[in-house]
């Protein structure tokens, strides 16, 4: 089941999600905030690189596809249909409603893929948030809301500066439905604050020394909630429980009549106890820091702690964690070390790149997944790069770890990637240098990436072709010396030409190996192995 699809989620989930197969979903879909938003990769000494790669646009604009989107999901009917045309009344043709266009049909689907006992929670901010829970309503039915839950991400924020007329922003909303009324429910807690033991458990027994707290048991709301009315140690009123439940409570010593004989408490222990009840204002989970040991550089990237709360609150081991906007991975690295099985979807061969990277880097060889949608092919490879240049630039460049430069004419300097690793611990990371190419090659290509990595003082080149090299090439090529690690002594060409075919073939760089630490991207911490997940990384 673990599977990271490549391409337009509403496709995949078309083609490859059955009916009623998934047990949770979690989206974090672009908020429609007007912004680029940029990838940061690691640099020389393992400081971020002021290079950085668009990793999507936030912004939506009514136009043909948008128009397309949204005649489609109306002449489907239902509830989707239904919201569309009334948005479409009150906000018109513009941007905002192309935005919900490209929501409404993907949320039909992931209904669909819901299993009945199934929930859906969608993260956005306050840009669209009121939209979307109008569309929720339609999709999911108004009954089946459950909470919008407000995650407090910082605690101050830049647009509060000179000039700014609105409070500070530091929350997101999440929206939280269920399918139906059995969807999968785990209350969760946390611990009490020091403040709160101090204040609630302020009791102990003699006997046992146990540390307790006194908690009513009289029925809020008396009949109308259906709650029981006897008499129980001379005061009559409406309980909690059973006057049969009542009396065990009570020989088990657990029940305290006050000394006015008026009222009736249940002890609570300390050492049975669960904690706080989580509720819907999350303050306890911040946003990744710059600095953060869990951050990957991906912009919109979460704490596991926020996803590994959703996941353990509305699934069991072994239950399906939907994410069908993946990004970094946050969603399927949680659900692998919550012992679940998952799929990641995303639109960018960047993104897919970095989830391979991130699953090796938590999990090693403990973690089975395929990836789907991606070249298996030198020929598929070829269709990808006549069709997306740069997706099959990022495809090429995620077969060996490294990362790409700037997308933008010119600001390359003839580098497509670079790959940063360690063979001196007294030394900086040394650097390789990638250009790929699709088309026709020659040696003035070699004799380019020759100069490249002499300006760059870098001490390795590659060349990652879809054509075979000449045998000029390969002369340039071997004219170009080699490089000598401190490390193992060993030589190493400096100059290497590959073919995606090679590369697929299971072919590698040929550079230092005992010390060769990838610091290109920012590297995820190890993890435990997840119950019931084992065996080797499938690519």
């Amino acid at each position: 089941m673990n599977t990271l699809y490549y391409g337009d989620n509403l496709d995949i989930l078309r083609r490859y999600v059955r009916d009623e197969s998934v047990d949770l979903v979690y989206l974090d879909p672009p908020f429609n905030s007007n912004a680029s938003y940029n990838v940061l990769f690691g640099g020389k000494g393992g400081a971020k690189s002021a290079a950085q790669i668009k990793a999507f646009d936030d912004t939506w604009h009514w136009d043909e596809s948008a128009g397309r989107a949204y005649f489609e999901t109306v002449q489907a009917g239902g509830g989707a249909g239904d919201a569309l045309r009334a948005f479409r009344s009150l906000l018109g043709e513009g941007d905002m409603l192309a935005y919900l266009a490209m929501m409404a049909p993907r949320l039909v689907e992931l209904r669909r893929v819901l299993k009945p006992t199934g929930s859906i929670y969608l993260h956005c901010d306050p840009t669209a948030s009121h939209y979307l829970k109008v569309l929720m309503d339609a999709v999911f039915d108004i009954r089946e809301f459950r909470n919008e839950l407000i995650w407090k991400r910082s605690f101050a924020h830049g647009d509060t500066g000179q000039g700014a007329r609105h409070f500070g922003r530091v929350t997101d909303t999440i929206l939280f439905y269920g399918k139906t009324k059995n969807a999968t429910w785990i209350p969760q807690y946390m611990p009490y604050s020091d403040e709160a033991l101090q204040r609630d458990y302020k009791y102990s027994e003699p006997e046992t020394g146990r540390i307790y707290r006194l908690a009513p048991v009289d029925g809020p709301g008396g009949a109308s909630k259906g709650n029981p009315f006897y008499e129980f140690l001379g005061v009559s009123g409406y309980w909690r429980f059973s006057q049969e439940k009542m009396q065990t409570l009570y020989e088990e010593g657990r029940i305290v009549l006050s000394k006015t004989g008026k009222s009736l408490s249940q002890k609570v222990y300390l050492d049975a106890a669960k904690g706080r009840p989580i509720v819907n204002l999350w303050d306890d989970i911040a946003r990744l820091s710059p600095n953060a040991a869990e951050r990957l550089g991906y912009p919109t990237q979460k704490p596991l702690a926020l996803l590994e709360r959703i996941i353990q609150a509305s699934s069991n081991p072994g239950d399906v964690v939907l994410d069908p906007f993946c990004g970094c991975g946050t969603t399927v690295a949680a659900a692998q070390k919550l012992g679940r099985q998952w799929i990641g979807i995303d639109i960018t061969h960047l993104a897919i790149g970095l989830m391979r990277q991130r699953l090796r880097d938590m999990f090693g060889d403990e973690v089975r997944f395929k990836v789907t949608g991606e070249p298996t092919t030198a020929e598929d490879a070829a269709e990808l790069a006549a069709t997306d240049p740069y997706q099959f630039q990022w495809w090429a460049l995620g077969l060996v770890g490294a990362r790409p430069t700037d997308q933008k004419k010119g600001a390359d300097q003839g580098i497509d990637g670079r790959l940063f690793f360690y063979d001196d611990p007294r030394a900086d990371a040394k650097q390789i240098i990638f250009s790929v190419k699709a088309g026709k090659i020659q040696s003035p290509y070699v004799r380019d990436l020759v100069g490249v990595i002499n300006r760059e003082e870098a001490q390795i080149g590659v060349l990652i072709s879809l054509n075979e090299a000449t045998g000029p090439m390969r002369a340039e090529a071997a004219s170009a010396g080699l490089y000598t690690s401190p490390y193992d002594g060993r030589n190493y060409p400096r100059i290497q030409l590959l073919t995606v075919a090679e590369l697929l073939d299971g072919r590698r760089i040929e550079m230092p190996a005992a010390m060769q630490t990838n610091v290109t991207h920012q590297r995820a911490q190890r993890a435990q192995r997840a119950p019931g997940q084992q065996g080797r990384l499938e690519l």
